[in-house]
């Protein structure tokens, strides 16, 4: 795949960001909608019952959503370290991935992100952050003592060009607003739940109060899917243009072929169990009845193919 440049991929990354901050308020307010849609189902004039109750409930809303999109957006880092269990890697402890890191910050004007460690022997690696201050580039250690110099090289280009490309301020910004719909819609199970468990005092109002979380939960789920697809639609390509943009930065594309070869055996990290974590690393199988249909990341075999014709 040609790589499109630095500044057009920038550009078209910080246009996406603002296209999913853009369309997932419009989402939202378009479930919300459909909420009130449905409970006012018995009113004559349906449509302009849920209006009003739209309007009214919009406020209240947007200052829920935009609380917890800022308070998620600026603790990210924090959370995908302990999510991960990572820690910080000295240079003292292993001057190759920092000699590894700088050379290639050095020969193509960026700053040195943080460079983090997860003790686990499997092989696979991510970028992270909002800013210079929070860039971080986390390895395991399976793939720092199984690849050799050039192919740990490719890695960190990989994993740089996501930082220059801002992908991961992009992926950042859509992984919070899919945990949104998540969040609501497990609440919103496990309240009908409880209900359920304690409607025999009021029957009547106990059944009603379970349908409407029912109705949250179901009208949450779709806005996950709605949100993912959204998501993913834009996901796939960056990792074809990380990978060409570690090309151009280390002149040995196949070095970094080889090494998504042997991250392919071994790229699951043990312990790690959230998705939205797992999607930001270098390799990631989607597993499932639809895969393909919400796969982060393009086939590896496909990635090797367009790097060995490079």
């Amino acid at each position: 795949m040609k790589y499109t440049g630095i500044y057009e991929q920038q550009r078209s990354n910080n246009f996406k960001s603002i296209f999913l901050l853009f369309m997932f308020p419009v989402l939202l307010i378009g479930l919300v909608y459909l909420f009130f849609l449905i409970i006012s189902s018995q009113d004559t004039d349906i449509g302009t019952t849920a209006g009003a109750a739209t309007l009214q409930a919009l406020p209240y809303v947007i200052i829920a959503v935009t609380v917890w999109f800022f308070i998620a957006y600026f603790i990210n880092t924090l959370m995908i370290k302990r999510a991960t269990n990572a820690q910080t890697l000295g240079r003292r402890e292993n001057k190759r991935v920092y000699n590894l890191i700088e050379n290639v910050c050095m020969a193509n004007g960026m700053d040195m992100p943080k460079v983090n460690v997860i003790e686990d022997n499997s092989l696979n690696a991510f970028a992270s952050g909002i800013n210079k201050r929070t860039y971080t580039v986390t390895l395991t250690r399976g793939i720092i003592n199984q690849l050799d110099d050039q192919e740990l090289e490719g890695v960190i280009a990989h994993e740089l060009t996501h930082i220059r490309n801002r992908d991961v301020r992009l992926l950042i910004v859509s992984i919070i607003f899919v945990g949104i719909f998540t969040m609501i819609a497990q609440v919103a199970t496990r309240m009908a739940f409880r209900s359920s468990l304690g409607r025999s005092r009021d029957s009547k109002n106990g059944a009603g109060a379970i349908v409407m979380m029912l109705i949250i939960a179901a009208l949450a789920a779709l806005g996950y899917v709605f949100s993912l697809l959204i998501r993913l639609s834009i996901s796939r390509k960056r990792e074809y243009m990380a990978d060409a943009g570690a090309a151009q930065m280390t002149k040995n594309p196949l070095a970094l072929a080889s090494a998504l070869r042997k991250i392919s055996r071994n790229p699951e990290i043990q312990g790690v169990k959230r998705e939205d974590i797992a999607q930001l690393y270098i390799e990631h199988k989607a597993s499932g009845l639809f895969s393909g249909l919400f796969a982060t990341h393009p086939p590896i075999e496909k990635r090797i193919k367009v790097l060995e014709q490079f």
